[in-house]
């Protein structure tokens, strides 16, 4: 019996260490483990799953919110008051986006053109897009201040065709016209007979160029020769830096094309993107750690100093001429049309900007831009980029339409930009990233414990058999000498085996 005891604490011993052993295994191994599947996973390889294919499809809801500032008091603002402002909408549109043509190339890049097509969602919008808004005419207010410095002959003669085409310096059209164009015999005088002097032909509309068109041929690094520069960008339309602003660090082309980053991110590390349609490099700052059901994220924001002036912000004197701090002139790559970036409301902003138009409530709550990224992949798990377009109009000499407008910063829109993971996208990413993972990595630890409690009860086990077996057996010969004296006691009793009277 002790022998049958003592194979079975053996079996039971080298048990506990196989488990104790493989758990210490996993606590060096997985970390590894883990970092070639994420690696795996995240570089830019049709063979590297369903994160290549979530990467040229992008199949997540991505929806577009824009909401238009319609000005109530247009004809007081050519006699020198104050704009009114009056915010409309959101009018919300489906985005989808899709890359095409892309070829590998053998330095370890890959090129690539994203079309993207906007659907207008009316049950998520708050009107159609056959609304009508008074909005500011950019044919003549932009065109007034791009021919500000030109000769009163050619003034003139804008402000003719302007009176000639009925054109007026505020406009009541639709929403769709708005945002994606409409037909301007305007237009089409200007380039026959001063080709060149506006940038506008066709159809002119806010977001005209959007619509079923693409953001232009990027090159980004694939990840499969260096993971740390997976999804950053090599070059745009074929060149490394651009030559919209006044210095060499404005005109860099950084970080990603802003959908994905390189994985295994700190909080100490921004995340940088080039946007073509701000024709700049932006960069987003750590704020805090996040959640989004239940995948832990990193949730980065934009610095207040992103849209500040040169003087303000040393490094952003390339972006100038500039304005007080909160807005940038973005008309360098716009053709010189005298429009303006900034955060929606102005949040942010100089107070100047706020005080010179009536009808702006800037919230950090509903106004600021954020990015939720699992620092792990570098995939954002959620986001919401915000931005407002404004025009900048005055009074100009020559010019009769303009009137006594006062100078001023007039928002025209803002819109954002909202996704999020969703679906059997999600599901996929959680279980193969964040549960799987998360299962190994209480499962070394298991291990551990069960291995140690196998030993310890191995190594106890023979003991406290024999401590039994020994009391058993103690307990056993007392009751035995206890049965002996009772016996001998009776029997030197006197009256034992007399007869009963």
């Amino acid at each position: 019996m002790a022998r049958l005891c003592l194979k079975r604490s053996i079996i039971l011993g080298i048990v506990g260490l196989l488990f104790l052993a493989f758990g210490i295994v996993l606590i060096f191994v997985f970390p590894k483990v883990m970092k070639e599947q994420v690696e795996k996973n995240v570089r830019i390889d049709p063979s590297s799953g369903f994160a290549f294919e979530m990467w040229r499809d992008l199949p997540v809801p991505f929806f577009m919110s824009i909401y238009i500032f319609e000005v109530v008091n247009h004809k007081e603002v050519l006699l020198g008051e104050k704009p009114r402002l009056q915010q409309r909408g959101p009018y919300v549109y489906r985005e989808q986006k899709q890359k095409n043509n892309l070829t590998f190339h053998d330095n370890g890049t890959v090129s690539f053109l994203e079309n993207r097509v906007f659907h207008f969602s009316p049950e998520k919008s708050n009107g159609l897009e056959d609304d009508f808004v008074v909005v500011p005419n950019i044919l003549v207010l932009g065109s007034a201040i791009m021919f500000q410095d030109m000769t009163g002959a050619m003034k003139w003669i804008l402000s003719g065709a302007f009176t000639a085409f009925s054109q007026e310096p505020f406009m009541n059209r639709t929403v769709r016209e708005i945002l994606w164009g409409y037909e301007d015999p305007f237009l089409d005088f200007i380039n026959t007979f001063l080709p060149g002097t506006l940038p506008f032909k066709g159809k002119f509309g806010l977001f005209a160029d959007f619509n079923n068109s693409n953001t232009g041929l990027f090159t980004v690094n694939t990840g499969v020769d260096d993971i740390s520069r997976v999804q950053m960008v090599d070059s745009w339309n074929g060149v490394k830096e651009v030559s919209f602003w006044n210095s060499e660090q404005a005109n860099m082309i950084n970080g990603t094309a802003g959908q994905m980053w390189p994985p295994f991110r700190k909080p100490s590390e921004p995340l940088e993107f080039y946007s073509p349609d701000a024709c700049r490099s932006m960069k987003l700052v750590y704020e805090n750690k996040a959640d989004f059901r239940g995948v832990p994220t990193f949730r980065y924001v934009a610095p207040r100093y992103l849209f500040a002036n040169g003087s303000d912000y040393p490094p952003n004197e390339g972006f100038c001429p500039c304005t007080a701090s909160g807005v940038m002139n973005a008309s360098s790559c716009r053709f010189n049309a005298p429009l303006f970036l900034s955060f929606p409301h102005f949040l942010n902003a100089d107070p100047g900007f706020l005080k010179a138009v009536d009808g702006l409530q800037p919230s950090e709550e509903l106004h600021s831009l954020f990015l939720d990224l699992h620092p792990l992949t570098g995939i954002p798990m959620n986001c919401s980029i915000k931005m407002q377009l404004n025009l900048f109009t005055k009074a100009v000499s020559g010019i009769t339409q303009t009137g006594d407008i006062k100078p001023v910063i007039l928002p025209l829109l803002w819109f954002a930009e909202s996704g999020f993971i969703d679906g059997p996208v999600f599901d996929t990413y959680y279980n193969t990233l964040i549960l799987m993972p998360t299962v190994l990595g209480y499962l070394q630890y298991v291990l551990i414990a069960v291995g140690i409690f196998l030993i310890l009860t191995a190594f106890i086990t023979p003991f406290v058999k024999q401590h039994t077996e020994d009391f058993l057996e103690d307990t056993h010969e007392i009751k035995d000498e206890a049965q002996c004296s009772d016996t001998t006691t009776l029997l030197e009793d006197p009256d034992y085996g007399s007869p009963q009277t």
